[in-house]
C-alpha cells in the first residue's frame, strides 16, 4: 500500500562521507562499540535473571532496559556497519526503511517510558521504603513493563505511517547512515509543514509523558535526601538513584535536541551526530552506568566460583557493598 503513494521503492543511504581509509577506521571503531554494547547488556540481563539477590523491581526494570538497548543498537548498527566498507552508497528497500524507522522509534519510546517508571521506583524506594515491597509488587512491575512496551509501539504507528504516505520525488538519497525521518522529509515533494508540526507535538507528548514523572520523582527524592541527618544515609540514598539519573540526563538531552523541534528537516550533520549518540554511544555507556553495586558483587562471586573450579588455592574474598535501596 505504501508503494502506491511513494515514487520510489528503495533508498540510498549516504552514510559517512570520506576516504576509504576513514570508513575502515570508523568500521573498526563502531564494530568494537557494538560488540561491547551487546556483551555488556547481555551480561546484565543474564546476571539479573540468574542471581537471586537481584530479584527486585529495580533490577527487573534494568533487565528490560538492557534488552531495549540491545534492540536499539541492533536495529541501526548492523546496517551502518554493512554500508561502511562499500565504495558506493548503500541500498535499502522501502519496506526495510519503514521497518527500521518504526522499530527504532518504537524501541526508543518504550525506553523513555521505562525510564519514567524507574524514576517512580526510585521515588518509592527512597521516600517510602517501608511500603516499597507493597507498592512495587510483582504484579505492578509486570503491568508497568507491559504498558511501557505497548505505549512505545502503539504511539509510533501513525507517525511512521504518515511519513511514508508522502511522495518522495526530489531524490532517493538519504543523507544519513539509517532511514532518518528528518532526512526523509527533505526528500518529499509535499508540503511537510503541517506534518512536521504534528510530529513535533507527538514527540513532545512522548518525551514529556515520561519526563514529567521523572522530574516530580526526583524533586521529592532530593528533598528527602537533604532531610537525612547522617552522611552515610545520604550517600546510600543518592547511590540508589545516581545511575538512573545519569542515564536520564544523557538520554533526554540527546533526544530533546534530536526530535523535539518544530523543524524536523534539520541539517544532516546535526542529525548524524545526534543519531550516533542515540544508537551507538548511549547503549555503550549504559552498561557501565548501570553496573550497580549488587550487579558487580554478583559478577565478582561468579568469578570467584570459576576461580575455585580451576585453581586449588582459594581466591581472594570480595569486598562488601552497601545495600542499594534499603537501610537509609
Amino acid at each position: 500500500m505504501l508503494g502506491n503513494h511513494a515514487s520510489t521503492t528503495e533508498f540510498y543511504l549516504l552514510g559517512f562521507p570520506g576516504s576509504e581509509e576513514l570508513r575502515h577506521i570508523l568500521f573498526a571503531t563502531f564494530f568494537f562499540f557494538y560488540s561491547v554494547t551487546l556483551m555488556g547488556n547481555t551480561v546484565i540481563i543474564v546476571v539479573v535473571c540468574v542471581d537471586k539477590r537481584l530479584q527486585s523491581p529495580m533490577y527487573f526494570f534494568l533487565g528490560h532496559l538492557s534488552t531495549l538497548e540491545i534492540l536499539t543498537t541492533s536495529i541501526i548498527d548492523p546496517v551502518m556497519l554493512w554500508g561502511l566498507p562499500l565504495r558506493g552508497m548503500q541500498t535499502i528497500s522501502l519496506a526495510a526503511c519503514v521497518a527500521q524507522l518504526f522499530l527504532y522509534l518504537a524501541v526508543g519510546t518504550t525506553e523513555f517510558a521505562l525510564l519514567g517508571a524507574m524514576a517512580v521506583d526510585c521515588y518509592v524506594a527512597v521516600c517510602n521504603p517501608l511500603r516499597y515491597d507493597v507498592i512495587m509488587n510483582s504484579r505492578t512491575c509486570i503491568w508497568v513493563v507491559i504498558t511501557s512496551w505497548a505505549f512505545g509501539f502503539l504511539s509510533e504507528i501513525w507517525p511512521v505511517y504518515a511519513t511514508f504516505q508522502l511522495t518522495f520525488c526530489k531524490s532517493n538519497v538519504v543523507n544519513n547512515f539509517f532511514c532518518d525521518r528528518g532526512q526523509l522529509l527533505r526528500l518529499s515533494c509535499n508540503h511537510t509543514l503541517f506534518i512536521e508540526f504534528i510530529l513535533f507535538l507527538i514527540a513532545v507528548f512522548v518525551l514529556f509523558d515520561s519526563l514529567i514523572p521523572t522530574i516530580v520523582s526526583y524533586t521529592y527524592i532530593i528533598s528527602t535526601i537533604l532531610k537525612i541527618p547522617s552522611t552515610s544515609g545520604r550517600r546510600k540514598a543518592f547511590s540508589a538513584c545516581a545511575s538512573h539519573f545519569t542515564c536520564v540526563v544523557i538520554g533526554y538531552s540527546t533526544c530533546l535536541f534530536l526530535y523535539v523541534k518544530p523543524k524536523q528537516t534539520q541539517a544532516a550533520e546535526y542529525n548524524r551526530v545526534a543519531s550516533l549518540m542515540v544508537s551507538v554511544v548511549i547503549p555503550l555507556l549504559n552498561p557501565f552506568i548501570f553496573t550497580l553495586c549488587k550487579v558487580t558483587e554478583a559478577l565478582w562471586d561468579a568469578v570467584k566460583r570459576c576461580c575455585q573450579l580451576f585453581r586449588s588455592e582459594p581466591c581472594p574474598s570480595h569486598f562488601t557493598w552497601e545495600n542499594s535501596y534499603h537501610g537509609f
